[in-house]
């Protein structure tokens, strides 16, 4: 982290910006103390605006398996009679 004041931020902007874009961080300093942090921002994704690479984005995202409706409740009546015992549904 680098140490930069206020003169500097109005004298040096071109090298404050080329720091900023590789990840640099700054602390800006202000008749000898520092007052703030200059950090860049995060990155963000561009939004898709092509159809077939939306496509394959959702198919990415996807599950691989889907249980068919009338299994699910089977699937997950099994599973909790594993994790608690078999006698979770009786009453």
């Amino acid at each position: 982290m680098q140490n930069i004041t206020t003169t500097q931020l109005r004298t040096k902007s071109k090298e404050l910006v080329k720091t900023l874009k590789e990840g640099g961080t700054f602390r800006l300093i202000h008749r000898s103390s520092v007052i703030g942090e200059i950090t860049p921002l995060r990155h963000q994704p561009k939004p898709i605006t092509d159809i077939e690479a939306f496509k394959r984005a959702l198919d990415a995202i996807r599950p691989k398996k889907l249980i068919p409706k009338s299994q699910r409740e089977k699937v997950y009546r099994k599973h909790l009679e594993e994790k608690h015992g078999k006698n979770i549904f009786r009453r």
